[in-house]
């Protein structure tokens, strides 16, 4: 709807302005903004072709230089194992900076809500140790549940990812089996 509002506009004017100079640049610059909105390439280009386009890929980002930190972890992957729905598991894996520079855990971000994270909130110094726990809540889910947790921290890359699962046994109900009394 914006799309046609747009040509319409675009077009009333073309029409009204068709000999003024300034007016057809506008209407080209608009144009181009149009087919960048909508994700297709301007025949035109715009008026500071040297500026990144918003379609166009973000570089990657590059290795900072200097001394980092490196997260080391004693394990990446967990398995809780059966456990019975509604219940409650926590796991912490333990963090330690192997790198050259302090660690700061800026984030963990859990797969889905049913994952409550948390970590060590304070520098870690080089040779140091933190920890970055995950507290699962079985409660809704049943059967094999695979989880992730992103840590975000100042290394190289950015981002870790920590694994766990769990074999979660529905709860007896008297559809399912007996129910407990």
């Amino acid at each position: 709807m914006k799309n046609t509002v747009s040509i319409v506009l675009i077009l009333t004017l073309a029409l009204a302005a068709c000999r003024d100079r300034a007016a057809e640049k506008r209407i080209a610059e608009l144009e181009s903004r149009i087919s960048q909105l909508e994700g297709t390439k301007a025949n035109q280009p715009t008026q500071n072709p040297a500026a990144p386009s918003p379609t166009s890929p973000a570089e990657p980002e590059k290795m900072p230089e200097g001394p980092l930190p490196v997260i080391s972890f004693n394990t990446t992957d967990h398995d809780f194992g059966t456990i019975n729905e509604g219940q409650k598991v926590v796991f912490t894996y333990q963090v330690t900076n192997t790198g050259k520079a302090p660690l700061i855990i800026q984030n963990a971000q859990p797969s889905c809500g049913c994952t409550v994270p948390d970590w060590t909130k304070t520098p870690i110094a080089v040779g140091g140790t933190g920890f970055v726990k995950a507290e699962f809540d079985s409660h809704g889910k049943t059967g094999v549940q695979n989880k992730t947790i992103t840590v975000t921290a100042n290394t190289w890359p950015k981002t870790s990812t920590l694994k766990f699962k769990a074999m979660v046994v529905a709860k007896a109900t008297g559809a399912n089996g007996p129910a407990a009394n």
